[in-house]
């Protein structure tokens, strides 16, 4: 990763942009990958993409998804007190004792705290676990009337403040990780075509996808916009090596062994078997995993609308999904990246994807 891409991705994702109000990190997005396209567009809705080769019929989508988990204003007590409902999934169990900042109806940003009782205080009587109905964000104000004069109101999501960093120089972590780390991988695949000078037979669609988190709500619009012939999808999956996760249940995955793959119904088998030869072929080492139904990402939303559109999901590991502390190994990223790009240069707009 040069030092250009790597400041991109601190910037990118240090940026707060929860589910529905994704513009500010959009904004970041594109203006990385301008240079790298031949148009931009976006939706109604916030969901942008770039545009290598917009006169070509047959049309290739990469997809991320832009949005990050939060919390939204849902009452606020007499004493001051903000309790919340969840902005996509957010953990409520983690909650207490972390900083947030409010988004307010202006544009502009408080901090607060979650608030949690000292332990000196709780006895085996009174003991709770963070619930949604009791955990709550203490801004520092004493009415209900000082809340409102601040500009915080019914409604306003609230994220985390935790912020991107490095760890034991092989991993990144924070917050957003999911699935910021996927926009941030299909802008580098945009690089690369463009440096290495690749010409592709299709049309790429480089796709950042708003409101994943609360159903694969913004590629379910922009599917029916863009109507491509193939989809890949990048997210991230669970590493499944750390403590408290039933292998038998969830598979084998492990930071640091490379993206994984997944077997799933709307995972098209056509275009898997491509993947794994552009894996094979180029010594880029993948895991296996395995899906009853859904995906449980945007992968599900491509395949199918608009008739069925061939799909396939290349995941990213990563530790401590949906906390603050998400982390992610620095070979699986470049690895991920390595795929895809990789894999479009196996895609023949000639070649028919239908079994029969």
């Amino acid at each position: 990763m040069n030092k250009k891409s790597e400041k991109f991705l601190f910037e990118y994702l240090n940026n707060a942009a929860p589910t529905g109000y994704e513009s500010s990190g959009q904004k970041i997005w594109l203006d990385y990958i301008k240079p790298y396209i031949d148009d931009w567009k976006s939706d109604n809705y916030g969901t942008a993409y770039g545009i290598i080769n917009p006169e070509a019929d047959f049309k290739v989508v990469i997809e991320a998804h832009a949005d990050e988990i939060g919390w939204r204003v849902n009452f606020i007590s007499e004493k001051g007190l903000i309790y919340v409902i969840r902005n996509g999934g957010s953990d409520h169990l983690i909650a207490p004792a972390k900083r947030v900042i409010i988004h307010t109806d202006n544009s502009g940003v408080l901090k607060g705290v979650f608030g949690w009782p000292a332990i000196h205080t709780r006895t085996p009587k009174t003991e709770k676990k963070p619930a949604l109905d009791n955990i709550f964000v203490d801004v520092g104000a004493t009415t209900k009337e000082e809340v409102l004069e601040m500009g915080i109101n019914i409604g306003n999501p609230i994220t985390f403040i935790d912020e991107f960093d490095k760890l034991n120089g092989k991993y990144y972590y924070g917050r957003a990780l999911d699935n910021r780390m996927g926009g941030f991988c299909i802008a580098e695949v945009t690089r690369k075509l463009k440096e290495n000078k690749v010409k592709l037979p299709f049309g790429l669609y480089i796709v950042n996808s708003v409101q994943e988190e609360v159903g694969l709500r913004g590629a379910q619009m922009i599917t029916e916009t863009i109507n491509p012939d193939v989809a890949i999808i990048t997210d991230v999956s669970h590493d499944t090596s750390t403590p408290m996760i039933d292998n038998k249940l969830y598979g084998e995955i492990e930071c640091g062994k490379g993206p994984e793959l997944t077997f799933a119904p709307s995972v098209h088998n056509k275009l898997l078997k491509k993947i794994l030869e552009a894996a094979e072929e180029n010594n880029i080492p993948y895991q296996r995993s395995a899906s009853s139904r859904a995906t449980g990402t945007d992968t599900d939303a491509f395949a199918y609308s608009n008739g069925g559109i061939p799909s396939a999901l290349v995941s990213l590991p990563l530790r401590y999904m949906h906390t603050t502390v998400e982390m992610a190994h620095k070979d699986d990223i470049s690895n991920v990246i390595e795929l895809i790009y990789q894999l479009l240069q196996r895609i023949d707009p000639n070649e028919s994807f239908k079994y029969l």
